[in-house]
């Protein structure tokens, strides 16, 4: 007998031949099948321990079976495969309530196969005097830079030096610049003019400097992902977006703050700051982007999101954004928080910008198998009165007003569907995301994983009563032990689900598919409250399109609440800047919400306002 099953297959036998046999002896039958599937299954499954051994013994110490045959020696267990941050599971997320397969089957029916070729974004040409102040060129949406630069107007090493001026004189008040990369950029920049004056014209970003979020790998730059831990982290790879935007020619300004692991405006280098508001942080977890943007230190940038890192930056610092449809951009070479939630979308000052940013993004990579391909055709000249958009009653008003002068038909819509029991699984994901990490920091600061959640937790306490599992030097009672440790504390919280807990909350998750699949039906878009949807959409994957559309002085809260801590401090005063709201489309209607979006640009310049910098 060769592994564990087949000596499963010869219990069974014996154990069908002693049926008959009425001089049999030995344990009773059921106990016999019993103890045989759990030795069978420790075996194969690798379920070492008490289970098995406790099994084993009260069985007797079975060592021999019911027909004295001797048991085999087991085969010697291999130590699990090590497991770092990006190593995906089998399982992976499709938005499409029926299915990716029953996407493809029904976009091909409806608009043919040729709907999924690549369509390259067609800038419109330059016309009238070129701005000669930096400034003025610097706070040109990146859609008109890349005109300039096609038109040889300007060239990439121009608006590239611009630009790290801007950097040098502004990053020490706002704080975005996480690894500056000026050497590289210049190189980049003149390569670019090289070939474009060639002829060898790559598309809309050929010249076109922006930085990256630091959650990115960039080949022999540090990747820090907000985390001091990580600061000497250097990866031999590019991020698959930091590929496709090589190729296409656009240059790498510098890698761009993110909050610690992905959570707020604070990293190791402090906080990054609102260039409208510098005495408030720019939100997160696209801090960094969010504010080089605003500040027009790129020409745009690229962030992520996994519950609202695209959204709210955007929101904060009064720009334009695209949080696309689950699946649409690569995550690859990306620090994962959630595999079934994380995305990456553009942050610009233009909707015209993300259209022509995603345009070379999205799209199928083999190194991320939960990316599909869909048509994206950007129109510049939409008929507003041709889609179906939902208005919600919270929705901006100078929006609603200003779409609907321009010829859309607003259909009144509810509350959107909702789903107890689906919000587990960012923190299970991200806590297996990070296990390396957390079994590190663990030793470093003595907190015991194998105890910490064996004493049932009471109140707010992470640890309940278990004073062992508690890191050397944390009394009970103490601030959280986890502040001890550089760490998201989502990171051991999703360690305490039960496998059982994550499968029942992903069933309730598809059934909130469904029902958002339901509730959009007869709907392309709808405006709703600027945060509405952002906890339902995390689950079913839903894009939507960030827009400035009045300027007005901003209520972003802040200060002390009543009895609280900091009840004496007065909120923040702020200046007037650009006030946000979000457009959510149907699944894959990225190019919808964009086109939408962009009618309310051109006829209007909110977008186009600067900070006084």
């Amino acid at each position: 007998m060769d592994t564990p099953l087949d000596f499963l297959e010869q219990a069974e036998a014996e154990l069908a031949a002693a049926d008959h046999d009425e001089s049999a002896v030995g344990v009773d039958r059921r106990q016999f099948v019993f103890y045989s599937l759990v030795a069978a299954a420790a075996s194969t499954f690798g379920a070492q321990g008490a289970g098995a051994q406790g099994a084993s013994a009260r069985a007797g110490g079975m060592g021999r079976l019911a027909s004295g045959a001797a048991q085999p020696p087991q085969p010697p267990q291999l130590p699990p495969v090590a497991l770092g941050n990006g190593e995906a599971p089998a399982l992976q997320f499709m938005p499409y309530p029926g299915g990716t397969g029953a996407l493809m089957e029904r976009v091909v029916r409806e608009k043919g196969a040729a709907a999924f070729a690549r369509t390259a974004h067609a800038v419109e040409r330059w016309s009238g005097a070129v701005p000669t102040n930096a400034d003025d060129l610097a706070f040109l949406p990146a859609h008109r830079i890349s005109a300039l630069i096609k038109a040889r107007k300007i060239t990439s090493r121009q608006i590239t030096d611009i630009y790290l001026a801007r950097i040098e004189t502004l990053n020490p008040t706002l704080n975005f610049v996480v690894t500056l990369l000026a050497t590289q950029a210049r190189a980049e920049a003149d390569k670019a003019d090289a070939e474009i004056a060639a002829g060898k014209y790559r598309g809309p970003l050929h010249g076109v400097p922006y930085g990256i979020k630091d959650l990115f790998a960039v080949k022999g730059v540090p990747t820090t992902w907000g985390s001091a831990d990580f600061r000497d982290q250097i990866p031999d790879y590019d991020a698959e977006v930091v590929v496709r935007l090589r190729n296409a020619g656009a240059v790498l300004l510098a890698k761009l703050a993110t909050g610690l692991f992905a959570q707020n405006d604070w990293w190791y280098g402090g906080r990054t700051n609102n260039p409208w508001n510098t005495n408030i942080g720019s939100s997160g977890s696209s801090t960094g982007p969010g504010s080089a943007t605003a500040a027009g230190c790129v020409a745009f940038s690229i962030g992520t999101e996994t519950q609202g890192s695209i959204v709210s930056p955007a929101i904060r610092n009064g720009i334009s954004a695209l949080r696309p449809t689950f699946g649409r951009v690569s995550r690859y070479g990306g620090m994962v928080l959630s595999w079934s939630m994380d995305r990456v979308g553009p942050m610009c000052r233009s909707v015209e910008d993300c259209a022509m940013v995603f345009s070379v993004l999205h799209g199928v990579d083999e190194k991320d198998a939960s990316t599909v391909t869909m048509p994206f055709q950007f129109d510049r000249n939409l008929k507003l009165a041709s889609l179906r958009i939902g208005i919600d009653p919270a929705a901006p008003k100078e929006l609603v007003d200003t779409l609907r002068a321009l010829g859309m038909n607003p259909k009144a819509i509810g509350a959107r569907p909702t789903v107890a029991g689906t919000q587990g699984a960012l923190n299970v994901e991200s806590a297996a995301a990070f296990d390396f990490y957390v079994q590190r920091k663990a030793k470093e600061i003595g907190l015991d994983l194998d105890t910490m959640f064996a004493a049932p937790r009471t109140g707010n306490a992470p640890f309940g009563n278990n004073v062992a599992a508690l890191p050397k030097g944390v009394e009970q009672g103490a601030t959280n032990p986890m502040a001890a440790a550089d760490w998201n504390p989502r990171m051991l919280s999703g360690r305490a689900t039960r496998g059982f807990e994550f499968v029942q909350g992903q069933r309730r998750r598809m059934l909130l598919v469904a029902k958002w699949g339901e509730f959009m039906k007869d709907l392309d878009l709808f405006i709703a409250g600027p945060n509405a949807d952002v906890g339902p959409n995390a689950q079913t994957g839903h894009p939507c399109a960030v827009l400035p559309y009045k300027f007005d002085v901003p209520q972003f809260g802040g200060g002390g609440g009543a009895g609280g801590a900091n009840a004496a401090t007065p909120a923040p005063v702020y200046k007037a800047q650009p006030i946000c709201g979000v457009i959510t489309g149907n699944l894959y209607n990225d190019d919808l919400i964009l086109s939408v979006a962009h009618q309310f640009q051109k006829a209007t310049d909110i977008h186009m306002k600067r900070p006084a910098l």
